[in-house]
């Protein structure tokens, strides 16, 4: 499995969760760009939205990532839109990941063209987050997010420090604004509570979360998942190195425990880098001096 030619990953985040002809549609214009590899589609009814995981080199993933977009911006009304997740935009954040023989330069230069493509393509206003920021006050998602659609359809006018990095001050009227930019690998983990209290797994994600002292590298939010009737942490982990699962699993489970509630489940939503699940195996297997190579299907692919 060699690993010298260019594979960037991308993880486009779409506003809609419930019509699988639409994700599938969006899915299928990625999937046209020669060069780009479709990994995983999921989608979340509850939250209303769909990530989708592909891979290709430079000018592959480039051009399908403006494919997804533009798609979306034919297919999906925010105006209409409703679910438990924030968002800006019909395709709310395209981030772009260095995975090999590309640097995070790289990355950022592609949503750098990007955005500015979209916002003169597709009329949607586009900011830049995380390495590819323009300024710090904008690494953060949330930050950028504030108010989502409805918000920032006046302030985007109003209020300099919300204009868009590129494309015109005022939201497109149907597929909103949009968030590009360049990180390392992310984790989407979250944690399901045994209880239908929505303000417990609020609370334990106010605990956890770096924005409010938690840990390091946790973006955390407490969420209803009213088909089941039980209650979510879900997380965004920025850096596994950094906190490993295992941390951010271990410090809900005692944070529930004051509540009384106990953890019922948890889930990875698209990929995960394998050092992170053998962190985790290390870690509650107690193993001693364990490598990744020690992993047999890592031999397998050599």
């Amino acid at each position: 499995m060699g690993m010298a030619r260019e594979i960037i990953e991308c993880v486009p985040n779409f506003s809609e969760g419930r019509r699988k002809d639409v994700v599938d549609s969006i899915a299928s214009a990625i999937a046209s760009v020669t060069g780009t590899k479709l990994l995983d589609v999921e989608m979340d009814a509850n939250h209303n939205r769909a990530v989708i995981t592909f891979i290709g080199d430079k000018k592959a993933v480039a051009d399908a990532a403006f494919r997804g977009a533009q798609k979306a911006v034919e297919t999906i009304d925010l105006t209409v839109h409703r679910g438990e997740h924030p968002r800006i935009g019909a395709l709310d954040v395209c981030p772009f990941v260095p995975i090999a023989g590309v640097t995070m330069e790289d990355c950022i230069a592609i949503a750098r063209a990007l955005g500015d493509r979209i916002a003169r393509e597709l009329k949607v206003p586009v900011y830049l987050y995380e390495e590819a920021a323009t300024s710090p006050a904008r690494r953060a998602l949330p930050d950028l997010r504030r108010g989502e659609f409805e918000g920032l359809r006046q302030d985007i006018k109003t209020d300099p420090e919300r204009a868009p990095d590129f494309g015109p001050r005022q939201l497109h009227p149907t597929a909103g604004a949009t968030v590009v930019g360049a990180r390392a690998p992310l984790i989407a983990f979250n944690v399901n509570l045994g209880t239908d209290d929505a303000k417990i797994a609020k609370k334990i994600a106010s605990a956890i979360r770096e924005s409010n002292g938690g840990l390091k590298y946790v973006r955390a939010k407490g969420f209803e998942l009213k088909d089941r009737g039980i209650v979510q942490v879900s997380m965004n982990m920025t850096n596994y190195k950094g906190t490993p699962l295992f941390r951010a699993y271990e410090m809900i489970r005692s944070e529930a425990q004051r509540y009384g509630v106990s953890i019922v489940g948890s889930e990875i939503v698209g990929l995960v880098p394998l050092e992170a699940i053998v962190e985790v195996a290390d870690f509650y297997l107690k193993l001693e001096n364990f490598k990744t190579p020690q992993i047999l299907e890592t031999r397998l692919w050599e």
